[in-house]
């Protein structure tokens, strides 16, 4: 029952914080409250027993995504964009995709849950341990060590290339 409450509590926050991102004029008041979603989500996530996932939704989303676009949003210029207009023109193309949406979700409202039918849960990656951080943290390192170590230094090699092609040239070179 508790859980519940959580999933309800966690759910409005996320859901009128999303609104409020984006039906603000301030850009710095939506980074806000994309923070209050973000950490609404994993408030949800914690509720489902899956800490994992909400440290990583913490660590990623809020501790890196966010501080990204609050760096973005310091180096534009907020004054200059507050005159300039707001909305484009293509509202009847958002009308248009807006009701395609609707349309598919009272489709899949009104098809009910026999539609979707669910696989069999997987058996899980280690057997016996203790908690879901762990069992992600085995598979991991023993399992999945192999593509765990490639994707690092694929990623290592991405930001060693940002590196150089950020780098200004000098007056020696």
């Amino acid at each position: 029952m508790l859980e519940l409450a959580l999933f309800y509590i966690f759910g409005t926050i996320a859901v009128v914080s999303a609104i409020l991102v984006i039906t603000q004029h301030n850009v710095v008041h939506s980074a806000i409250f994309l923070a209050g979603t973000l950490l609404s989500v994993a408030g949800i996530f914690l509720a489902l027993n899956a800490e994992f996932l909400a440290g990583v939704q913490v660590i990623v989303y809020v501790g890196g995504i966010l501080v990204l676009f609050v760096f973005v949003i310091m180096l534009i210029a907020v004054e200059r964009s507050t005159f300039e207009r707001q909305f484009n023109r293509q509202w009847k193309i958002a009308l248009i995709t807006s009701a395609i949406l609707i349309g598919e979700l009272v489709y899949v409202v009104y098809q009910g849950r026999d539609t979707f039918v669910l696989a069999e849960p997987a058996v899980p990656l280690v057997q016996g341990a203790a908690g879901n951080s762990q069992q992600v943290g085995m598979g991991l390192y023993t399992t999945y060590l192999l593509p765990f170590e490639i994707a690092s230094i694929l990623l290592l090699v991405a930001i060693v290339g940002a590196v150089v092609l950020a780098k200004k040239k000098t007056q020696t070179e």
